[in-house]
């Protein structure tokens, strides 16, 4: 498979390059969440000192000061300046006057409040973070797995294949979203990490089926055969040749396994046992929504944002999975 074709037959497909395009605004946004959305400035001239990046590096002597504070502070007289970020609000930054929470879009908070006053264009912003975080490291963790079992099931037979079998077929038999649940509740505290090897150890058994499929196929290939017969070992074998030829299915369900990852993520955190608060996430924003159903600002907003990113990802993989089959391209 030539990955130089395959991209060559994803640019023709308009909906895909539409999905890779907002996939690579929805990465921008979440790696530059703190120079987007923070409550300090993106740099700063104040009181003499140089300030580059202080809401990434936050230096002891602005740990009393926020945006607000600072600019009623800067002086032109001493030569003070200020580069304010977007949003001039951190995710987790308390209002100093508070108005009823959750507060309609204004002036100060283009997209109103949450249910304690915090702004959220910011909780937003850092809450992609949190969502792509936990998609592409999840889904990483569990193809890496999968890759793994379902490739020695695959090229060694015998016990292996039927042992590697029989552990799918087992993680096939519980319901995953249920699972995933259980393990999170009897956590004491959950973190990110948690929940990034949580949904990697339990969400493997798509990714090992499709990996011993392929490389059964190509285990009986020409190519392997040569390669065998000029003694390259078991390991080279696998590396060099097999798992890049079956890598196809492998990426296209990766693809659609960031967006249920994604889904599941806002699914635990709209339940409570998501990422701990005060940490942004969509599904948490969206839970405040039940208990404030006439503030349509906390549905809309991060709801809008979910489908527009599982939708970008679906049609990614929907765009890969035409352009990897020789039969659905456009010669």
């Amino acid at each position: 498979m030539s990955w130089r074709t395959v991209w060559r037959q994803l640019r023709r497909r308009r909906l895909a390059t539409a999905g890779l395009v907002l996939l690579a605004l929805l990465g921008a946004l979440a790696l530059c969440a703190d120079l987007i959305a923070s409550d300090l400035p993106i740099a700063l001239r104040f009181d003499g000192t140089l300030y580059v990046l202080p809401a990434v590096r936050r230096p002891a002597a602005l740990q009393s000061y926020d945006n607000q504070r600072l600019r009623r502070e800067l002086s032109a007289a001493r030569g003070d300046w200020a580069w304010m970020p977007l949003c001039e609000y951190g995710a987790e930054q308390q209002p100093q006057i508070l108005r009823e929470p959750p507060a309609s879009p204004d002036r100060d908070h283009w997209l109103g409040t949450d249910d304690r006053g915090r702004d959220l264009l910011a909780r937003l912003v850092h809450g992609a973070r949190v969502s792509l975080i936990v998609g592409f490291l999840s889904v990483a963790l569990y193809v890496l797995l999968g890759l793994a079992l379902g490739a020695s099931a695959g090229y060694y037979g015998g016990a292996t294949d039927w042992v590697a079998s029989r552990l799918i077929e087992i993680g096939l038999t519980f319901p995953t979203f249920f699972l995933i649940l259980v393990i999170m509740a009897l956590q004491e505290r959950t973190s990110l990490l948690t929940m990034i090897v949580v949904l990697g150890v339990t969400r493997w058994t798509g990714v090992a089926r499709l990996a011993r499929a392929e490389i059964l196929r190509l285990s009986a290939m020409d190519f392997v055969l040569a390669a065998r017969a000029v003694g390259a070992g078991d390991v080279r074998i696998m590396l060099r040749h097999l798992i890049p030829n079956a890598l196809g299915p492998v990426i296209v369900n990766a693809t659609f396994g960031v967006a249920g990852a994604i889904l599941v993520e806002s699914g635990l955190s709209f339940l409570g046992f998501g990422v701990p608060p005060p940490t942004a996430s969509w599904g948490e924003i969206l839970s405040q929504a039940v208990e404030h159903q006439d503030r349509w600002w906390l549905t809309v907003c991060p709801g809008a944002l979910l489908f527009l990113t599982v939708t970008a990802l679906n049609l990614v993989g929907e765009g890969l999975r035409d352009a990897i089959d020789p039969r659905l391209r456009d010669d």
